[in-house]
């Protein structure tokens, strides 16, 4: 991430303590964004990776078991409290070969091509100039690595209609603060293909799936979460009136309640998956 003071707080406490509380059921959430990014990127044994962005450590722990003998990732964010996270994890599953990292983007601390590939999972949105954080990423990457990464489609999708945009519709005033974190920067078709060609990359593909994203849980749960993590929001939310809350909040989960399966939220996610190889 960057460290633009403007930016929002990654590894604030009230976020570090959602994303223990709700680790298993949001990686079984995100668990198929991960899986479409890792194979869209092809890891192989013996390569070194690096992730960026890798807050609480996927796609990095996936990556890591996909290039053993003898390769390793390395996970960077800006949070070294999320990177503990991430460290964990990977213990957990007994993967030695991620080290974590801190560190900013747009600056990083790492050689000439010192990678064979680059990851990203819903990271790249954030960057505060992308093009210079994708050249600088070209200049570790050796010739013909690629960098590959996954950011959101449109917010028209269920997840969000059901969450933010229902507040939204409460409130008015921006969704999204002017200047701010921008998670569907990247939604309009090509444009995350245009910062890579304008860093330099070649080979540059884009397509935009949609894949499962299943909360293994209750609405309630995906709402509490959901207010707890998404840190471009807290402006448009800190504009709800207290007295206004409860009222809301029953209008929220009911519109999640629409995407219930059984004892899961089905919603569906469409994102954009874009990558570039270095000449």
């Amino acid at each position: 991430m960057s460290e633009d003071p403007k930016q929002p707080e990654w590894g604030n406490s009230y976020r570090l303590v959602a994303s223990e509380k709700w680790k298993a059921k949001s990686a079984a959430m995100g668990k198929h964004v991960t899986q479409r990014l890792v194979q869209f990127s092809g890891p192989r044994p013996g390569m070194r990776i690096l992730d960026l962005a890798s807050g609480t450590g996927e796609p990095a722990i996936s990556l890591a078991s996909q290039v053993l003998p003898g390769g390793f990732v390395a996970a960077l964010d800006i949070s070294a409290d999320l990177l503990t996270i991430a460290q964990g994890r990977a213990r957990s599953r007994s993967l030695m070969n991620v080290a974590p990292c801190q560190g900013d983007a747009h600056r990083l601390p790492f050689g000439e091509s010192s990678f064979d590939l680059a990851t990203s999972r819903f990271g790249v949105m954030f960057f505060s100039d992308i093009v210079a954080a994708l050249k600088d990423l070209r200049r570790v990457l050796r010739s013909g690595g690629r960098a590959c990464f996954a950011a959101w489609g449109p917010i028209e999708q269920p997840y969000w209609s059901s969450t933010f945009a229902v507040v939204h519709r409460h409130v008015g005033g921006p969704i999204l603060a002017a200047g701010r974190a921008n998670p569907f920067r990247f939604s309009a078709q090509g444009s995350l293909s245009g910062a890579l060609r304008a860093a330099g990359f070649v080979e540059v593909e884009e397509s935009s799936p949609t894949v499962p994203w299943t909360w293994p849980g209750s609405a309630e749960e995906v709402w509490e979460q959901a207010r707890a993590v998404s840190v471009p929001f807290q402006p448009m939310l800190e504009r709800v009136a207290e007295k206004d809350w409860p009222a809301l909040h029953r209008e929220v989960v009911a519109e999640i309640c629409k995407y219930q399966v059984a004892d899961r939220i089905e919603f569906g996610a469409t994102i954009v998956l874009a990558s570039g190889v270095k000449a």
